[in-house]
């Protein structure tokens, strides 16, 4: 599948909002889309084919020298193709590029194979948050990825 990493505009929200909802049985609203890309601290960002189909988002947000990803899906028919780890290396680039030090995220603990990505990829689990997720509930696993600076 070839795709590029594209920056997120409200143009993609249709498609992003169908991903959400594919993807999670407690989505994002479109008002909260359009918040965040209305947000200065955070940025997003799409992997989208040459006629224009998006397969995967992650929103972001770096305040001061941190970083945490807010939301990340790819649609199951793109899964097991890079397309999370295009849109991660793409935020550790971000992340390098403005100073930031650490970065976090949080999956669920039954989501084996994105923790298995985000371990591959450096995370390290620092924390739970207890009954973070609601639909279903479930604790979430923190994770953090330490930076290194840009040389």
């Amino acid at each position: 599948m070839a795709y590029q990493i594209v920056p997120l505009t409200a143009v993609h929200l249709d498609q992003v909002e169908e991903i959400e909802k594919i993807c999670f049985d407690d989505p994002w609203s479109r008002k909260i889309f359009e918040e965040s890309l209305a947000a200065e601290s955070t940025a997003a960002l799409a992997a989208q084919a040459e006629d224009g189909t998006i397969s995967g988002y992650i929103f972001f947000t770096a305040i001061l020298d941190e970083g945490g990803v807010d939301n990340i899906a790819v649609l199951p028919s793109a899964r097991r193709q890079g397309v999370a780890s295009a849109l991660l290396e793409e935020f550790h680039s971000y992340g390098r590029a403005h100073g930031l030090t650490n970065l976090f995220l949080e999956v669920r603990p039954s989501n084996a194979g994105a923790a298995a990505l985000y371990r591959k990829m450096g995370y390290k689990e620092v924390g739970r948050r207890k009954n973070y997720y609601l639909a279903p509930k479930e604790d979430a696993i923190i994770m953090k990825l330490e930076l290194t600076p840009c040389t």
